[in-house]
Order: C-alpha cells, then sequence, then structure tokens
C-alpha cells in the first residue's frame, strides 16, 4: 500500500524524493509491458463472456458479508496500540521481511523508502479511525487500487504484504503479542485491500497509464515551472483534479500535481510544479525537463470538483501551486457558469514574488465582473488583505452560504478550513483534497493499554 501527496502539500518535506538514477528500466518496462498483456486478455475475456460487463471505474462492489471489521476490531486495534506505534519500528520490519522474502519486489519502489514509511504510516492511522465508516474506507481504497495499477501491484502483492505485516505485528509487539490483536490488524488490512482490488478490477478497461510528451516549459522564477504536455491518448479528467506523474529519469517516483486547467478541446495538459529537494522529481521536472520530453500519468483522482448545485456561490482560497487547482475551477465557471452565480477568488502568497501567474490571473478576471479576486500576502505593510489565509477570508464576508475549495499548503489549508466550519460553512460544502496527501488525516488517538 503506498501512497503520495501533491504539490504544495508536501514541498515541506525536503528529502521526501526517494530516486533510483536509471534504475531497472530495461526490467520494469519488460515486467510493465506483460502486465499490460495480461490486462487486455482479461479485457477480452471480460468482454467475450456474456452478462459480465466491466464495472464502472469510480464504483467497487459492495464488501461481502463478515468481511466486514466492526467497532471490536477498532477497540481491539486502540488497545493495543502502544505495542506497535509509533509505527516506524512497525513499517521497517513490513518492508524488511517482503524484501527479504521476495527481492524482486524492490524494485518497484524507489531508493529512498522515506515517502512510502510516512504515507503509508497515514494509512494506517486512516484506516484504524474510519472503521466505524467502512463504506468510506471502500469509496477511498478503490480509488486507491485504480491508481496503483500503474505502479504494477497485483493481488498477489497484497497477500505478501499482509503477511509481511503480520510479522512486522509479533515483532514490534514482542512478548505483548497476543492473537487478537494481528486477527483485528489482518480484518482491518484484508477489508481495505478487497477494496483496491475491485477497484483495479474495475477498471481493467481503461489504460494503466498515459504516455504524454512535454509540449511547453516555463520557468516562472527560480525553482518553480509551469509545465504543459500532451498525451497520446485521450486523459478522461474533471476541472480540480489532480495526476500522478513520473519521469522516465526516475522510474518509481511519482508524484502527483494538481491538473492547472479544465479539459480542453486540444488535449493539452498543465502542471504548476515546484522544486522541493535536489535530486528529486520536482528537481527534474523544473530544472532538467524541456519540450519534446516524455513523462507518464496516473488516472486522474481527487474529489473538489465543480459542486453540482449551480444556485450556491462560490469560493476559492489558493495558496502557493495551489494556484493550479483553482485555476482549473475558474476556467470551467468560465465555460459553463449558471447565470448569477458569483465566485471570490483569495490568492494567498508569502511575499508578492510567490504570485508568480498573476497574467493568467488578469486574464480570467478581466470581463467576469462575476469573479472578484483578492490578494493575501502575508505580512505586507498597508495591505487590508495582508495576515493569514484564514484571517483574510474570514474578514471579507460570511461564507456559510457558499461552497468553498482550498488549495495549497496542508498548515494553510486545515486552517481555513477551521476557520470557515466554525463560521458556519457545512462541512459538505468544504471541498479539498486531503491535508498532507491522498490518505485524509484522521485525528490521533490517545492510546490505552489495559
Amino acid at each position: 500500500m503506498t501512497t503520495a501527496v501533491r504539490g504544495d502539500a508536501w514541498e515541506a518535506r525536503p528529502g521526501a524524493e526517494g530516486h533510483r538514477p536509471g534504475a531497472g528500466g530495461e526490467a520494469y518496462g519488460e515486467y510493465h509491458a506483460l502486465l499490460a498483456r495480461q490486462d487486455a486478455m482479461r479485457l477480452r475475456q471480460r468482454l467475450l463472456s456474456p452478462g459480465r460487463a466491466a464495472a464502472p471505474a469510480a464504483t467497487a462492489p459492495a464488501p461481502a458479508a463478515g468481511t466486514v471489521p466492526g467497532p471490536r476490531d477498532q477497540e481491539t486495534i486502540r488497545r493495543y496500540l502502544p505495542l506497535v506505534t509509533p509505527f516506524g519500528e512497525l513499517i521497517e520490519h513490513l518492508y524488511r521481511a517482503m524484501f527479504e522474502q521476495h527481492p524482486y519486489l524492490r524494485g518497484l519502489f524507489p531508493d529512498s523508502m522515506e515517502f512510502q514509511r510516512a504515507h503509508l504510516e497515514r494509512a494506517f492511522w486512516f484506516l484504524i479511525e474510519n472503521l466505524d465508516r467502512p463504506d468510506e474506507i471502500a469509496a477511498f481504497c478503490g480509488r486507491l487500487g485504480r491508481d496503483h495499477r500503474k505502479l504494477g501491484v497485483r493481488p498477489a502483492h497484497f497477500a505478501v504484504f499482509e503477511a509481511a505485516l503480520a510479522e512486522g505485528l509479533r515483532r514490534g509487539a514482542g512478548p505483548g503479542w497476543v492473537p487478537e490483536l494481528e486477527e483485528a490488524w489482518l480484518r482491518m488490512i484484508r477489508f481495505a485491500v478487497d477494496a483496491m482490488v475491485a477497484g483495479a478490477e474495475g477498471a481493467v478497461g481503461e489504460p494503466v497509464s498515459w504516455n504524454a510528451t512535454v509540449t511547453g516549459h516555463e520557468l516562472r522564477r527560480p525553482g518553480l515551472a509551469v509545465l504543459r504536455v500532451r498525451t497520446a491518448e485521450p486523459f478522461p479528467y474533471e476541472a480540480g483534479q489532480y495526476a500522478s506523474v513520473e519521469s522516465p529519469a526516475l522510474p518509481h517516483a511519482w508524484r502527483p500535481y494538481s491538473i492547472a486547467c479544465a479539459p480542453r478541446p486540444d488535449g493539452e495538459l498543465e502542471f504548476h510544479v515546484r522544486r522541493t529537494a535536489p535530486g528529486g522529481l520536482s528537481d527534474v521536472l523544473v530544472n532538467r525537463t524541456r519540450p519534446g520530453d516524455a513523462l507518464r500519468l496516473g488516472p486522474a483522482r481527487g474529489t473538489a470538483v465543480l459542486d453540482g448545485d449551480p444556485a450556491r456561490d462560490v469560493l476559492l482560497v489558493a495558496g502557493g501551486t495551489g494556484w493550479a487547482t483553482a485555476k482549473a475551477l475558474v476556467e470551467e465557471l468560465a465555460a459553463r457558469r449558471p447565470a448569477g452565480r458569483t465566485a471570490h477568488l483569495f490568492l494567498c502568497a508569502r511575499t508578492l514574488d510567490d504570485l508568480y501567474d498573476t497574467a493568467a490571473v488578469a486574464e480570467l478576471e478581466r470581463g467576469r465582473p462575476w469573479l472578484r479576486v483578492v490578494p493575501v500576502v502575508d505580512g505586507r505593510p498597508g495591505d487590508p488583505a495582508a495576515g493569514s489565509p484564514a484571517e483574510a477570508v474570514a474578514r471579507h464576508g460570511d461564507w456559510s452560504g457558499h461552497v468553498a475549495y482550498v488549495s495549497g499548503p496542508p498548515a494553510m489549508v486545515a486552517s481555513v478550513v477551521e476557520r470557515l466550519a466554525a463560521a458556519g460553512t457545512p462541512a459538505e460544502r468544504l471541498r479539498h483534497d486531503p491535508v498532507g496527501g491522498p490518505v485524509p488525516l484522521a485525528p490521533r488517538p490517545v492510546p490505552v493499554l489495559v
């Protein structure tokens, strides 16, 4: 189970971009070619079998009766958390067991495992805190399984993961290990894995990934570039979503970035990339990528898409390269805005230099009286909008009747969402992708061993 974070959501994580320069290119390509042939055969068999139409990629079958973990499992896992937390040692044992028993699996991961370890830990917390909401887990893991196809993950790999987890639990718990601890964990993981496998199976009719060519590369300022790319086949997505990107210069190092445009007739996509660490994917995309270079894209993900209720006005709060999400949503609004619907955009930056796409902002605002843009620059003297984004948004009015979209660095997103919720905006009208990455951040429980 591997996850990643997007754009500004991981910019504050130096060293998170593990990589393996030129590693396993030929073997990697052969492995994925074999998987592609297997998927083609499975799709052909499905299409030729009467009454076995492929399920939509966005849905997954309901979990089988008796396989859903219950409150007792959640209680058991929480009770024994002190034996296996912090999760760093458990995850270290897990990966060591996987790679010792199945060395070929190491080739599916980048050299540095820091990124994978951090987000597997987040996944564990998310599952533990949401065991009382199995439908939410099933929907999230179904989408994750669809996305994991690009990594070459197969159901057999999940069985290996499960066995390694069991070994890790026994090593981590030591003499405190009891059978009920392992049984509860494995029920939780099997439920998540079943949903991931169902999501992958439902997507068998779509490409695992899309080959793309860079058509434009602009260095807007040191360490920040705007890329335009075009895929060889149509790439389906909605404004407000994001896609994982991989460069052949760094095999296995997939990182998600927001798509900074609404769907266009020519199929061209736009990404805004900030360099975050030397030698990682963002460094490659900003400093070592040129028009004509090849990239690969994973399937579009994310739920911060336009609300289906045209009667409500829109609030957009964007910071850093989170502007990419807001830009796509404004373009979509401009193309299909219902009469009378207005939008307020708070464009947040630490300094004036961080407002790197002002020409595009001005172009979107020109001739559109229904769109109001409010720049928010931290600490700018004499600017009534200066200060934190949450404070600036709160000062400008009552947003409880709006649909709000928030994108940018995790701390900013969390503070703005918290302020809007406290001011009366219902949770179902607060739209943002998970703070800190595609695994939603769950509150940490207080471990109690009884």
